[in-house]
C-alpha cells in the first residue's frame, strides 16, 4: 500500500477530538465565517430582538414562530410549570450540600419515571415540559434545602426568565434584570457539537429515551471545563477588591501556572462572539447595581489573561458577574445553563433520531501486548 493510500485508510486522530468532524447538523454553526448562528439566524440578531421563547421554538420546532404561535407556545409553557407532588418530595430529600447540577440530573431522571416518553408523551412535549419545569425544579430544592421553605412553583410571569427570577426572589424582577436573563438564556441555548450535546447525541444513538440523553448532557455540563466555568469565574472575581489587585493577583496565578476559568474556547481562535453581548450586559448591570468595581475587576482579569496568554473570555466569564448582579447564588449559575441548553440538546436529539447511526469511534490500543496468563495460585 502506498503512503498516500495508508494515510487515507487510517482514521484521523486528535486529542479530545479537536478538529474532528463527527457529523452533520442543521441546528447551529459555530466558528469560521458563521461566527454563531442558530438555524441560520445570527446570535446578535436573536439576542437583540428575540425572546428566549422564540429561540426555544426555533430550536425545538425548526422555525421562528408567528405571533399567534408564540403566544400559544408561551401559554403552553405557563400551563406546565408546576411540579408533581412526588417530585417535590424527592427534591425535599436531597441534602443541602448536594451539587445543584446533581439536583437537576436527579429531578430530570425522576420526572422520566413518572412522565415517561411514549405514545402519549412525545419528545417535543417532554422538551416543552422540561423548559417550563426547570426553574421550579431548581428553586424549589434551593429554597427548601437552604431556607426551609416550600415555594409555589407557578407565577404570573409571561416568560421563563421572569418566572425563574420571580421564584428565586419571591417578587417580579426589574425589567432590566428580566431582559438580561432573557438574553443570557438565548446565548446559552445552543452551540453545535459541544461536550454535553455530543454526549446527548451519543446516548440517543443507542436508541435510548430522551430523559437519559438529557441526564447525560447534564452530567457532561457539570464539569468545570464545560458549564461549571461560570461558577469558578465568580469565585475568582470575588477574590479581588479592585482592578489593580486583580491585575497583580492574576499575574501571579499565571506565573505559577494556575488555571484561570472562563477563558479560551475550542471552537474560536480570536474571540467568543457571545462575549460581546454578555460583557455589555455585565457592565450595565454592575453600574446600575452600584458595583462598578465588579466590572472593573472582571475587565482587569480579561486584560491580564489576554496580555499574558492571548486567551479571550468566553461566555461563562462575564455571565458570572451578570448573574451575581441579578442576585443569583453562585451554585445556581450552571443550572441556569441547563434551563437554557435543554432546547439545544433536544434539537440535537431529534436530529440524531431522524437519521440515526450508532456513534462508536475507534481507539488506538496503547497497553501491554501478548501477556501470558498466570493462574491465581502461581501469581
Amino acid at each position: 500500500m502506498s503512503a498516500q493510500a495508508a494515510a487515507k485508510a487510517s482514521p484521523k486522530k486528535s486529542g479530545g477530538l479537536a478538529g474532528i468532524v463527527a457529523g452533520e447538523t442543521g441546528i447551529s454553526a459555530a466558528g469560521g465565517a458563521h461566527n454563531l448562528e442558530y438555524r441560520g439566524y445570527s446570535i446578535y440578531d436573536l439576542a437583540e430582538h428575540a425572546s428566549f421563547e422564540e429561540v426555544a421554538y426555533l430550536l425545538v420546532y425548526g422555525e421562528l414562530p408567528k405571533k399567534a404561535e408564540l403566544e400559544g407556545y408561551k401559554n403552553k409553557l405557563r400551563a406546565t410549570r408546576d411540579l408533581p407532588q412526588a417530585l417535590k418530595e424527592v427534591l425535599e430529600r436531597i441534602p443541602k450540600d448536594a451539587h445543584p447540577m446533581d439536583v437537576m440530573r436527579t429531578a430530570t431522571s425522576f420526572l422520566g419515571n413518572i412522565e415517561p416518553e411514549g405514545d402519549d408523551n412525545c419528545q417535543e412535549a417532554i422538551t416543552d415540559r422540561l423548559i417550563a419545569a426547570y426553574p421550579a425544579m431548581m428553586v424549589y430544592w434551593w429554597k427548601f434545602a437552604h431556607e426551609g421553605k416550600r415555594i409555589d412553583c407557578v407565577s404570573d410571569a409571561d416568560d421563563v426568565a421572569t418566572h425563574f427570577l420571580t421564584l428565586l426572589h419571591g417578587k417580579p424582577p426589574s425589567a432590566e434584570h428580566a431582559r438580561a436573563m432573557n438574553v443570557s438564556l438565548i446565548l446559552y441555548a445552543e452551540h453545535e457539537f459541544n461536550a454535553s450535546t455530543f454526549t446527548a447525541r451519543t446516548i440517543t444513538s443507542t436508541l435510548s429515551d430522551i430523559y437519559s440523553a438529557i441526564c447525560g448532557g447534564i452530567g457532561a455540563l457539570r464539569g468545570k471545563l464545560h458549564g461549571g466555568a461560570n461558577e469558578a469565574a465568580m469565585e475568582l472575581i470575588q477574590k479581588f477588591g479592585g482592578a489593580e489587585e486583580a491585575t497583580a493577583g492574576v499575574k501571579e496565578m499565571l506565573a505559577t501556572k494556575q488555571l484561570i476559568m472562563g477563558f479560551g474556547h475550542r471552537v474560536y481562535s480570536e474571540g467568543d462572539p457571545r462575549n460581546r453581548v454578555i460583557k455589555e450586559w455585565s457592565r450595565k448591570l454592575c453600574e446600575a447595581g452600584g458595583k462598578p468595581e465588579l466590572f472593573a475587576v472582571s475587565e482587569a482579569i480579561e486584560t491580564m489573561v489576554w496580555d499574558e496568554k492571548h486567551l479571550f473570555p468566553n461566555l461563562d466569564f462575564y455571565s458570572a458577574s451578570s448573574y451575581h448582579m441579578m442576585g443569583v447564588p453562585t451554585p445556581l449559575f450552571t443550572p441556569i445553563f441547563v434551563m437554557s441548553r435543554v432546547t439545544g440538546w433536544a434539537a440535537h436529539i431529534f436530529e440524531q433520531r431522524e437519521n440515526n447511526k450508532l456513534i462508536r469511534p475507534s481507539a488506538d490500543y496503547t497497553g501491554p501486548e501478548k501477556l501470558d496468563f498466570v493462574p491465581i495460585d502461581q501469581r
